[in-house]
């Protein structure tokens, strides 16, 4: 059974994931920091690659605005190290969320248990590590990475 989706005002649960070069990552180590959750359902697509781009691109600014991004999906360390290696993602990490699968999307209420993939979609939190904003996407569109740092300068 699924979990109610995590709401604006919502503490975000810890985490410790590894990023696509086998670092361990945890969220609990950004504390002070705005923090982009953005999940993407699977490496190897089209939207998802734009969508990691993308978020790629505004590393310099995120880390000017005292934030961190992270791309999220329930692929393995190994299949997210090739991915961002032939997408050119070089600054974001790139988590995988792979065991338990899809554990920490399903803890936000962001699975798709039918699919097996999380939602498209993103979680902003302020820099006490609570949820300032969240919007979940169609799987077939790229989330607006304008609206994303404008929510971001907020946060």
């Amino acid at each position: 059974m699924s979990k109610e989706e995590i709401k604006v005002g919502d503490a975000a649960p810890d985490f410790a994931l590894k990023d696509h070069n086998g670092n361990d990552v945890k969220l609990s180590d950004y504390k002070g920091k705005k923090v982009i959750l953005s999940f993407h359902p699977l490496a190897w697509t089209d939207v998802c690659r734009t969508q990691m781009r993308q978020l790629d691109a505004k590393f310099d600014r995120i880390a000017e605005l005292g934030g961190v991004g992270f791309g999220l999906s329930v692929d393995s360390t190994f299949c997210k190290h090739a991915w961002a290696k032939d997408i050119g993602v070089e600054k974001t990490p790139l988590l995988a969320d792979f065991w338990p699968h899809g554990g920490y999307a399903a803890e936000l209420g962001l699975f798709r248990e039918v699919e097996g993939t999380s939602k498209r979609a993103v979680v902003i939190l302020d820099a006490d590590g609570k949820v300032a904003w969240k919007k979940v996407y169609p799987i077939p569109e790229v989330p607006d990475i304008d609206e994303i740092m404008a929510e971001l300068e907020k946060a």
